[in-house]
């Protein structure tokens, strides 16, 4: 026989990989070589944004027990106090909680798949990416998909569940907006996405600080045609005042 030899998933990962495929999901789960039990470990090993990894926080209900897990943007934190005014009054989860719950250890909890039934949120902010990572039920383990694909299948609301940022616009991002739009208005194929990675919601406008995009705009992107994203891009465009900045 040649060659390593090959290892089998860990069990975590083949549940959550059996779920996957049942539900048609184009992903399957991979091992990396090294632990991500940190959204910045994740990222690294994948070569993204710390954004674009979709990181588990559990926490406990106190009126029932439950487990509440938040799926929220690698680079933002959670607000308790925002969760609190959704699901109710919240606990401190330790290990052996997070492991009973939902059968995964901490740095491996996938949103999918879990030993019993969890209260789940998913974080708006992560509809800033077109495609996202989350862990697959080991430290090793990830598997991508889209926002609307962890909305989709885990069959949870989208919320504001993070806290605010005290945030200032780069300078160069109008005129990096501003290319990109020149770029798109010349080209009919493969049509470049609006995203500068400057990605914060104005609870004023409804828009994308960075992109002047709509939320919906932003989850439509991954899967429009190059027709629809030009027509995106030409809102973008029309709304793409000094007043908006």
């Amino acid at each position: 026989m040649c060659g390593a030899e090959v290892k089998p998933l860990p069990d975590g990962v083949q549940r959550v990989a059996a779920v996957l495929q049942a539900k048609g999901h184009p992903h399957a789960p991979v091992m990396l070589d090294g632990a991500a039990r940190t959204a910045q470990q994740a990222a690294d090993a994948l070569g993204i944004a710390v954004g674009q990894i979709a990181k588990s926080i559990i926490f406990r209900r106190l009126e029932d027990d439950a487990a509440v897990l938040v799926v929220t943007s690698g680079d933002q934190r959670v607000d308790e106090k925002k969760v609190q005014a959704l699901v109710g009054a919240l606990g401190r989860a330790d290990a052996a909680f997070v492991k009973a719950k939902t059968g995964f250890s901490i740095g491996g909890v996938s949103p999918l798949a879990h030993a019993t039934p969890c209260v789940t949120l998913i974080d708006q902010e992560l509809f800033r990416f077109e495609d996202i990572w989350a862990a697959a039920g080991h430290p090793h383990g990830v598997f991508k998909l889209r926002p609307q694909d962890l909305a989709d299948l885990s069959g949870a609301p989208v919320a504001n569940v993070v806290l605010e940022a005290v945030w200032q616009k780069p300078a160069n991002a109008i005129e990096l907006i501003a290319y990109r739009a020149r770029l798109a208005r010349a080209i009919t194929e493969n049509v470049p996405s609006p995203c500068i990675s400057v990605c914060r919601m104005n609870p004023d406008s409804g828009l994308c600080e960075g992109c002047y995009r709509t939320l919906d705009e932003i989850r439509q992107w991954s899967s429009a045609d190059d027709a629809t994203k030009k027509a995106i891009w030409n809102h973008i465009e029309q709304r793409f005042t000094p007043e908006l900045v």
